[in-house]
């Protein structure tokens, strides 16, 4: 009986490993139809998924908003206090948009297209002054030649003007879909702040459905922790990046550079990048500095721009992020760097908060188990 048993047992364990065999041959076989099939599914649901993207960047802003309306004495404006939260920030993120499309992308795209123009004019006279330099000159000639030709072969009309930044533009358009999925995308974000809190009682109910008690707590902590660092940190690092612009901007036309709105704009774009990104600003701006107005600008835009990334670490940026973060230098710097290598830019940028809400995890998982060890000791000597 036992050697029947045993015979049906081995008989089934090949029989299901056989299916399994199959099964993941003919999802391999399908996987060009699967893949086609998951990304039609993302395109339609991509209008969702940046409506959410949407509320998630509006939401805090809508919310302090909301809060500061209903302290208010006028009745009806603290009754639609939501309403009115909502319109107000909707209001606010056009007119930036209105004044970046207006106002600072101009300026920018025109220092950009006067560089590409005159690049060949401030190749010639750099050329010339290197190869006038002395031969016991401290400045390799060759080492810089390479810079400056290598400097010269990039073409910024085929990148960065006019035309095809609105090509670029229409393409990201047509990546999300058309002017009906903006729409929707839109709407979608109004009805998930309007509706925020009920949506939120929603999750949390059915949180507490699915896990126990503890680990419920454990996740609504967690989830508002590393909300909250996400958005000040995502928020104070634009806001920061565009109070380092306007200033340098504004200091490199008092100095007379020639592209200063371009130099500002890019110090302040990359000092959204920790640590690095204020020593890639600096030296792509140097770089642009010195072909197009000599050694002596380049000196003070670098003594300048140093000055201001001082006071804007040990000033501006802690009063914008205040201590959302918490992590030493050291993790910052590992956290960027293998963002960086792993997924670029973007990842040199969200490595920070990720790091952030990850040291939160291991600092409690830590206190959790040393607590633990310390209840199993007091166990043993009771």
């Amino acid at each position: 009986m036992n050697e029947i048993k045993k015979h049906k047992t081995k008989w089934l364990y090949w029989f299901f490993l056989a299916i399994a065999i199959i099964a993941v041959y003919k999802t391999l076989d399908s996987l060009g139809y699967i893949f086609d099939f998951l990304g039609g599914f993302f395109h339609i649901i991509a209008p969702f998924l940046a409506g959410i993207l949407i509320a998630y960047l509006f939401y805090i802003p809508a919310r302090s908003i909301e809060g500061i309306i209903r302290k208010t004495e006028v009745k009806f404006v603290r009754k639609k206090a939501r309403v009115i939260s909502i319109a107000l920030v909707y209001i606010i993120a056009l007119l930036l948009l209105i004044l970046i499309v207006q106002v600072i992308l101009p300026v920018v795209l025109s220092s950009v297209g006067d560089l590409a123009n005159n690049l060949q004019g401030y190749y010639s006279t750099a050329m010339y002054k290197l190869n006038n330099l002395p031969d016991d000159s401290i400045i390799k000639k060759d080492i810089l030649a390479q810079a400056i030709d290598t400097l010269r072969n990039i073409d910024l009309k085929q990148y960065l003007n006019i035309k095809d930044i609105t090509q670029y533009a229409m393409g990201i358009l047509s990546v999300a879909g058309s002017i009906f999925n903006i729409f929707v995308a839109i709407v979608v974000s109004i009805y998930l702040l309007a509706e925020r809190r009920e949506i939120l009682v929603f999750i949390k109910k059915l949180a507490f459905v699915i896990f126990n008690k503890k680990a419920f707590e454990s996740i609504g902590k967690y989830f508002n922790s590393t909300n909250q660092i996400f958005f000040n940190f995502i928020a104070g690092q634009l806001l920061d990046a565009v109070v380092v612009g306007t200033i340098l901007s504004i200091a490199f036309s008092i100095m007379g550079l020639k592209y200063a709105p371009l130099l500002g704009f890019i110090i302040g774009l990359f000092n959204m990048i920790p640590y690095f990104g204020a020593i890639i600003g600096v030296v792509i701006s140097a770089l642009i500095t010195l072909i197009s107005g000599g050694v002596a600008q380049t000196v003070w835009m670098i003594i300048i721009t140093i000055v201001l990334q001082q006071i804007d670490a040990n000033i501006i940026n802690p009063k914008i992020l205040g201590n959302s973060l918490k992590i030493s230098p050291l993790i910052v710097i590992a956290a960027v760097t293998i963002g960086g290598a792993y997924f670029g830019v973007i990842g040199m940028f969200l490595a920070v908060p990720i790091a952030a809400a990850f040291k939160i995890i291991v600092i409690d998982l830590i206190d959790y188990k040393l607590e633990k060890k310390k209840a199993v000791k007091k166990d043993g000597l009771n």
